[in-house]
């Protein structure tokens, strides 16, 4: 009867494990001196001797050709013969994935109760045992913290993870670690040379690499290797089913080349012959970290699972490859995986990912360069939707470019002030189509910002509650850096408008990309109402234009006028927005040029002028007057200043 080579060649001892020297040595120390723990835990990946290292230690527990445990059993004698053969009626292994209730365990510890029949030790070896359910382990907490004498407890398992860590502090923990390259090839030529098997060194180091440091696959692929008369590179390919490395080597090139056509060949061929799509895609994601390797570290050929000659040849073409172009064509073969295996269309797909690994598509293209003023780097614009903007007026698009001025731009720089004040709105009765476009800077926000504008945007990012509430009972007071100001009507609503203030921080967030804190105050008497407010000032007399005696006599002949004034307004403000024409230079302007003058001063004040008869006497204050109550007694102070002065 035929027997396997991973059974045939199967370590009888501790000196015949490949790759595991420092647990064999711990083990037949343990032996030795007659140190044997009641359970152990052995660990790793399949194929690297876990259940072997479980017979041999039951073989040299057991072995009737010496008196005591020996590190060296005979293999001969009848005890040895039955635990390789899996007949020993003292050493019982246990698949934990066909018994993994609890009523099984129960049956082993009663057993363990027993002496055993013709050894010196009973051995129970429960193979994955990461299968046992919870309460199965829970069952055997207590035997394998105190076993009876002549019992000892074999775990094995290829996923530590799932084993309880009570179970694991009970036992003796070995992990068995992957088996070197250069061993397992010298392992696997010892096996070709006994079993007379021609198969060149390049191959033989192929199976070993293909095999992942699993001793038991490399050797089940070399069995199946031995049924051919001769084996080569090319023929370990074919029956892997893996891409070939010389067919890896030419996709690799027409990449580079920046080929489609032969790309796309290449492909078609290695599809033809058999491959499936999502092999030759993990295949050259394995190649791609290869050529990493070797750009990186070109004399570290063992960190990779290649023969020496593609090894050479990749480092040769990696030299026209920078490292950015292999790590974005990793990240492409990843993102496509899951895409290949879920589609209906393999084919396709792998083609395509592979056109996106070319240089013309995967290189990212310049984005554009945008240069800005230096007055206006640090701003942020809010601008309406484009199809709520309307096209300019010819005079409008004129306004919208005035002549340069003689000092350059980056002389008007207004130095940083420390610290910046907190500016309020100044209104203005003038709106063009140039107030779609608000801008704010970030540090200090300017005087000519229009708080309405940039309010009624704040209002449409708002959700339609907190929207009806501020818009018509809040108005933007100030902006200032990362702080807005909102002022409400009255103490009442300031309450329920304290709940929406995170709506309005979404809002303004929205409009600027960035984080706006804001604060909410009561909106006094010399703010106004319906989202304009004003600049608080302190109460002083109206502005008084610089005209003579004469001209002001002459007004006053001219027109008998009242003009009603709104709130007190700074100085400084009347003087940059008065019209040269308010100014009378000579008592000779005509009486259309004073009362141009007198509507436009009434416009600014956001009154009108009254047409009165000329004997009309004011005998007491008008009582209709608009100004709200305390700038009317601010009025009716600076009236009796001007009095006492004179």
């Amino acid at each position: 009867m035929y027997e396997p080579l991973h059974h045939k060649y199967r370590p009888q001892s501790f000196a015949e494990l490949v790759g595991q020297e420092a647990i064999a040595t711990t083990l037949i120390n343990a032996v030795r001196t007659s140190r044997i723990a009641p359970a152990y835990l052995f660990t790793g990946p399949r194929g690297t001797g876990k259940t072997s290292s479980a017979r041999i230690l039951a073989k040299s527990l057991n072995c009737l050709a010496s008196r005591v445990p020996t590190e060296t059993p005979c293999g001969v004698c009848e005890v040895c013969r039955g635990i390789a053969n899996g007949s020993a009626l003292d050493v019982i292994e246990i698949d934990a994935a066909s018994n993994t209730g609890v009523d099984n365990i129960r049956e082993i510890i009663e057993r363990s109760q027993f002496a055993p029949v013709q050894c010196r030790y009973k051995v129970y070896a429960i193979d994955e045992c990461h299968m046992l359910s919870t309460a199965a382990f829970n069952a055997l907490l207590k035997t394998l913290e105190e076993p009876p004498p002549h019992v000892v407890f074999v775990l094995a398992t290829t996923d530590p993870q799932r084993v309880l860590p009570t179970i694991i502090s009970r036992c003796q923990r070995f992990d068995f670690r992957r088996i070197p390259l250069a061993a397992m090839v010298q392992h696997l030529q010892a096996i070709a040379a006994q079993e007379q098997i021609q198969i060149t060194s390049e191959a033989l180091t192929l199976v070993a690499q293909l095999s992942q440091g699993g001793l038991r696959d490399a050797e089940s692929l070399l069995d199946q290797l031995s049924l051919l008369p001769e084996v080569t590179v090319e023929r370990v390919w074919d029956l892997v089913g893996s891409v070939a490395e010389a067919d890896l080597l030419a996709l690799l090139d027409a990449i580079a080349q920046n080929n489609a056509e032969q790309l796309l060949d290449r492909t078609r061929q290695l599809l033809e012959r058999g491959r499936e799509p999502l092999t030759i895609l993990q295949n050259l994601t394995s190649c791609y970290r290869d050529l990493l390797i070797a750009k990186t570290a070109p004399h570290r050929n063992d960190l990779v699972a290649c023969t020496a000659t593609t090894w050479q040849a990749m480092c040769d073409l990696v030299q026209q490859w920078n490292i950015a172009t292999i790590l974005d064509g990793q990240k492409n073969l990843k993102a496509s995986e899951a895409q290949i295996k879920t589609s209906t269309q393999p084919r396709l797909w792998l083609e395509v990912t592979l056109l996106g690994l070319l240089p013309t598509t995967s290189t990212p293209q310049p984005s554009p360069v945008i240069h800005r003023n230096i007055s206006t780097s640090k701003t942020l614009s809010v601008v309406k939707d484009a199809s709520q903007q309307q096209t300019p007026s010819p005079a409008v698009t004129a306004s919208a470019h005035p002549p340069q001025p003689q000092t350059p731009p980056q002389q008007e720089v207004a130095e940083p002030i420390s610290p910046p004040p907190l500016v309020h709105h100044d209104r203005s009765d003038i709106r063009t189509d140039e107030d779609e476009a608000v801008e704010i800077p970030t540090e200090v926000v300017a005087t000519s910002v229009d708080l309405d504008q940039v309010w009624q945007q704040v209002l449409q990012n708002l959700p339609l509650p907190s929207k009806a509430l501020f818009k018509e009972h809040g108005s933007l007071v100030a902006i200032h850096e990362q702080h807005a100001s909102i002022g409400i009507r009255s103490q009442k609503l300031l309450k329920i408008a304290q709940t929406k203030v995170a709506d309005l921080e979404a809002a303004f967030g929205k409009l600027s990309d960035r984080k706006v804190k804001v604060q909410l105050e009561v909106a006094t008497t010399h703010q106004r109402k319906a989202n304009t407010p004003v600049t608080p000032q302190p109460t002083r007399k109206p502005p008084v234009t610089t005209a003579s005696p004469e001209t002001t006599a002459s007004v006053s002949s001219a027109t008998s006028t009242l003009i009603k004034p709104e709130p007190t307004i700074a100085p400084d403000a009347v003087a940059e927005v008065q019209p040269d024409s308010m100014l009378i230079d000579s008592p000779d302007s005509t009486t259309d040029d004073v009362a141009i003058a007198a509507q436009r001063l009434a416009d600014f004040f956001k009154g009108e002028v009254l047409q009165l008869n000329d004997d009309a006497v004011f005998t007491q204050p008008i009582a209709t007057s608009s100004l709200p109550p305390q700038a009317a007694l601010d009025w009716d102070d600076a009236d009796e200043e001007d009095t006492a002065e004179f």
